[in-house]
């Protein structure tokens, strides 16, 4: 979602309220009312975080599936157990997604068209290379898809490797897009401990150019 830096869109909704009361009735002790639309504000404010819905804390470690299909983490596929760091990797495809007008990755076994762990694991391996031992050695669920020597078992699905140089098209200037793009890695890697955390993020250069 964006903020709202414009706050006249509310003191107009409060106006019109007090002049024109929207429909409302009571059900069960409480009053039901008839929602009204905002105005388009003005001006926009940042984009903020939302939806806190399925949180749950982070501080300990956690094996459940989560996340939509494209955004799992791959700790989250193989079954590593997870903490915070799977947040990190999930906003580094939403803003990839922002700016870049499609996602990462899609999971879509190109035989069924459906999503597939192994074919999002494929698209991973086609953009950052084969994972760590040390990750696999971690995950409850890697036998599924890799040997004990590490090697993918769905090798037809595996295409050459393209970095994400060659994947971003949207940033014209040239020093821009490198800020972007060492973002980018900043969040997207394989093991979640090499991942920055969120307040290192809130660091980062291009990031705090952005905001000013």
């Amino acid at each position: 979602m964006f903020g709202i830096a414009d706050d006249s869109v509310f003191s107009d909704f409060m106006e019109n309220e007090l002049h024109t009361p929207c429909p409302r009735k009571e059900l069960d002790g409480r009053t039901i009312y008839v929602s009204q639309e905002l105005r388009m504000p003005r001006e926009w404010g940042a984009p903020v975080l939302c939806d806190f819905g399925s949180a749950m804390p982070g501080d300990i470690e956690h094996l459940e599936d989560i996340q939509p299909n494209v955004y799992r983490a791959p700790e989250v596929i193989l079954e590593v157990p997870w903490t915070y760091s799977v947040d990190i990797w999930n906003v580094g495809c939403m803003i990839w997604n922002v700016f870049e007008g499609g996602s990462l990755f899609t999971g879509l076994d190109p035989k069924s068209q459906t999503y597939r762990s192994q074919a999002h694991l494929a698209e991973i391996i086609n953009l950052l290379g084969p994972p760590p031992s040390s990750l696999l050695a971690r995950g409850r669920l890697s036998h599924k898809f890799f040997s004990d020597e590490g090697t993918f078992h769905a090798k037809d699905l595996l295409t050459d490797q393209i970095p994400l140089e060659k994947r971003e098209t949207t940033i014209e200037d040239a020093e821009d897009k490198a800020c972007f793009l060492r973002l980018m890695r900043k969040m997207l890697q394989w093991e979640p401990e090499q991942r920055s955390s969120a307040k290192e993020l809130q660091e980062d250069e291009w990031i705090r150019k952005n905001l000013e």
